[in-house]
């Protein structure tokens, strides 16, 4: 009887004791389940949220997408982040593709899509974009796309599109600018130059560069549009002629100057003539012994130049 009851009693304890090792295997499993699990979530997690460069960034001209341009050091962007990492875990199941850009890192872009606040968010749809203003939520996020709000947004134009000429150069004029500021901090830091140094260094870059510019660009609208003048045939023809000219109209004009020269030489050499006739008459008509001056005889001076003319003429009309 007994042993009969002992017999029962470690029956019951191998039963319990099997119950419990069964508990305690599907916990383990449970266990094992979730932490294998958790990882390929975060793995989820961590591909669905999207990262665009500068090398990628015509991949979002396909498809639709809402791309967020953001900051490290931005509050208002550390404060967006976690709605916008749990957005991004709907983002495959309602088949857009969710993106962000750091600005600091990618300059170029920033430039490409103007971005002159933190965070912007903005909704592509075929290369089609739009800038979103709603409020900044999941449930706002979500509604926006499942509703299809974007469509009541006016688009960018496309002059101001990231794939258009314009924000081409803007894009290259944002590298520009960031790779300016490296080489100052470089100079600065890394050299020991002083920033003034780095300053003039650059304002003397920037001098010659643009001298450098504006010869090639004269040269390259010599070369494209050259001038009509000096293209044509009867240019060089119609210049010798006009300098011909001029040389005519310089030596008349000599000869002229030269003719007056001559003429006044004349003029004053007749009047000297003239004097010294009249000197002589005054002589003749005076008398050593005491006789009166022409003048005195009634003989103004008027008449008596009018008579010494008179005479000249006739003397070079005989000769």
């Amino acid at each position: 009887m007994a042993s009969v009851q002992s017999t029962r009693m470690w029956g019951t304890v191998f039963s319990l004791s099997l119950q419990s090792r069964l508990q305690m295997l599907c916990l383990c499993l449970t266990l094992v389940i979730h932490l294998t699990s958790h990882p390929v979530s975060a793995t989820k997690r961590s591909t669905s949220l999207k990262e665009i460069t500068d090398g990628n960034w015509e991949d979002i001209l396909a498809g639709e997408w809402m791309i967020k341009f953001f900051a490290p050091w931005c509050p208002a962007c550390q404060q967006l982040q976690p709605a916008w990492s749990e957005f991004a875990d709907w983002g495959e199941d309602m088949g857009v593709n969710i993106a962000k850009v750091d600005v600091t890192e990618q300059p170029g872009l920033s430039g490409r899509f103007i971005i002159t606040s933190l965070p912007t968010i903005y909704h592509c749809k075929d290369g089609v974009f739009r800038k979103y203003q709603g409020a900044r939520t999941k449930n706002d996020f979500l509604s926006f796309v499942d509703e299809q709000k974007w469509q009541a947004i006016e688009p960018v134009s496309s002059w101001f599109g990231p794939s258009s000429f314009l924000m081409n150069s803007m894009s290259a004029l944002f590298k520009l600018s960031m790779f300016i500021r490296r080489c100052h901090n470089y100079m600065t830091d890394q050299l020991g130059i002083p920033v003034w140094g780095s300053y003039i260094i650059f304002g003397l870059a920037t001098l010659f560069s643009g001298l450098a510019l504006g010869l090639i660009l004269v040269f390259i609208a010599d070369f494209v549009f050259p001038s009509r003048r000096f293209s044509s045939s009867d240019y060089y023809q119609k210049k010798q002629s006009m300098q011909q000219a001029r040389l005519i109209q310089r030596q008349e004009a000599d000869h002229e100057a030269d003719g007056e020269e001559d003429d006044d030489e004349d003029e004053e050499e007749e009047e000297e003539e003239f004097g010294d006739q009249d000197e002589d008459w005054t002589r003749r008509r005076g008398s050593p012994e005491g006789r009166p001056e022409p003048g005195t005889q009634g003989f103004t001076d008027e008449a008596v130049r009018k008579r010494i003319v008179a005479q000249r003429q006739d003397e070079d009309e005989d000769i």
